[in-house]
């Protein structure tokens, strides 16, 4: 028989000459329940607890198969993944080392064609070269002939003004 908080609160004694103190018993029975109470209580609170966890774990084991199940599928997935990158890698790899090789014949006739057009390029400047220098060589003698005509001009004129000067006597 389980005995509740609230039948310990409602026990009635019989009271008999040289018995209990009633308010002594009274007020034990008061805090007997009380105890009973919190522990009905606290009890109450760890079952709920108890069969909340027992859910959870339920759910982790659950989870757990699965992850397990993923796992395996995922483990299947990407074996298949790296051997068709495998294949994929190795015909880019065929394909780049094709193209790498049309692309080194047109570099090295590209290489070809810009030596001759250096060789090309050496000759016009060593012409225009040429041709500047006799330029200048012209502008310089022009220069140096101007320069003789302007001392000339100068020097006409230097004695045109001692000419045209009047003396004046000093006094």
């Amino acid at each position: 028989m389980d005995i509740t908080p609230l039948d310990i609160q409602n026990r009635q004694f019989r009271v008999k000459f040289r018995g209990f103190d009633v308010k002594e018993v009274d007020a034990f029975l008061e805090q007997v329940a009380e105890a009973l109470q919190a522990q009905a209580e606290r009890m109450e609170r760890l079952e709920r607890a108890l069969e909340r966890s027992k859910r959870e774990v339920a759910a982790y084991r659950e989870r757990e198969e699965t992850f397990k199940s993923a796992l395996v599928n995922s483990q299947t997935v990407m074996e298949q993944m790296k051997s068709n990158a495998k294949k994929s890698a190795d015909l880019i790899i065929a394909d780049a080392e094709v193209k790498a090789e049309k692309l080194l014949q047109r570099a090295h006739k590209r290489l070809s064609q810009l030596h001759e057009d250096i060789a090309e390029l050496k000759r016009q400047r060593q012409q225009i070269e040429s041709q500047i220098q006799s330029i200048i060589e012209i502008h310089t003698k022009i220069l140096e002939t101007g320069k003789e005509e302007m001392k000339a001009h100068d020097e006409q004129d230097d004695r045109l003004q001692l000419l045209n000067f009047p003396r004046k006597n000093p006094a």
